[in-house]
């Protein structure tokens, strides 16, 4: 495996600065923001995507200083009952895609999105309960009328491409579980599969190990985000998980983002690195920095300090001793 960062957390640097940063603090890869809701600071897209001479000069700042790109990132609500919102989600997913292919990048990431409950609908809606039942209904028009079929056609375009789709399993959207990433993967195609991110795990009560499991089995773990989170059992006594309060009101939150080893321990963390090498994924593992508690600096390096303890970085040698 290879260590990475998400790139929006040093969106204040230009992106020579930016790789310097990264280098110098030991990273051989980076996931690349190209539009939506982490922007694209670093990424040109437009500019990369009519011209090779560009691409060729972008990518040489990367290779020349030993990084590679693990992904191109354009999180978004693609399948959005807002019009304007899903015609610009599909469309930076789309450039994205062709980009990605251009670039020889693996993995684009984003969002599965969250359709509304209708076709008159002005907002998304997310349900979380299957009663009453108008809720289920709801659940069955989005994936059967909106996700499925947006879906099997960017599942196309990206075995088209060479490209794989990484889905963030995160709250807000259709697809936050291990087994909603299935059941999409099922009806479309081995091109989509997760972006999984434990931080978005914890808080619905799932083991990311146990999730390793079932997405590594399945072939389905296209990429993965390093953040942790902190469980304030006290306040999810008075809040339950499904907290509305601000991200900021860190005192009284049920949980709270943290960096890798702030919220839990190395030996979890650990236990998640092997279980990804045992179950397939060998790709990269990308620092996403999204503490309250910590500045930037301090956030990345201390999760860059604890997953250089812990990341399985060398192939196993034959077992000389069975």
């Amino acid at each position: 495996m290879k260590l990475g960062v998400f790139d929006p957390v040093f969106g204040s640097l230009t992106l020579d600065e930016m790789l310097d940063k990264i280098a110098a603090a030991g990273l051989n890869a980076v996931e690349i923001g190209s539009g939506g809701n982490p922007g694209n600071p670093h990424c040109p897209t437009d500019e990369l995507l009519a011209s090779e001479e560009a691409r060729k000069a972008y990518l040489e700042k990367f290779t020349s200083r030993g990084i590679m790109i693990s992904a191109f990132s354009c999180h978004n609500n693609p399948i959005s009952p807002d019009k304007e919102e899903a015609r610009q989600g599909d469309e930076i997913l789309r450039k994205s895609i062709k980009l990605a292919s251009l670039m020889g990048v693996q993995v684009v990431n984003t969002f599965s999105g969250t359709a509304g409950d209708s076709d008159d609908a002005k907002a998304p809606n997310w349900p979380v309960t299957p009663w009453p039942t108008v809720y289920s209904d709801i659940l069955t028009w989005q994936w059967e009328q909106k996700l499925i079929p947006y879906w099997k056609e960017i599942g196309k375009l990206a075995e088209e491409h060479g490209v794989k789709i990484g889905i963030e399993l995160h709250g807000g959207f259709l697809c936050h579980t291990p087994y909603t990433i299935l059941k999409l993967r099922e009806a479309t195609c081995d091109a989509i599969g997760a972006n999984l991110d434990p931080s978005h795990l914890w808080w619905q009560g799932i083991d990311p190990v146990g999730a390793i499991k079932i997405l590594g089995k399945a072939g389905a773990i296209h990429h993965f985000h390093a953040k942790d989170t902190y469980l304030d059992q006290d306040n999810i006594n008075m809040y339950g998980l499904t907290d509305m309060q601000p991200y900021g009101d860190v005192q009284t939150r049920a949980w709270t983002f943290r960096s890798v080893g702030c919220g839990h321990s190395l030996s979890e963390w650990s236990d998640i690195m092997s279980a990804l090498r045992t179950y397939g994924y060998d790709y990269v593992v990308s620092i996403e920095h999204e503490d309250p508690l910590m500045s930037v600096d301090e956030g990345f390096q201390r999760a860059v300090t604890n997953l250089q303890s812990i990341l399985i970085r060398e192939q196993p040698l034959d077992m000389w001793w069975a």
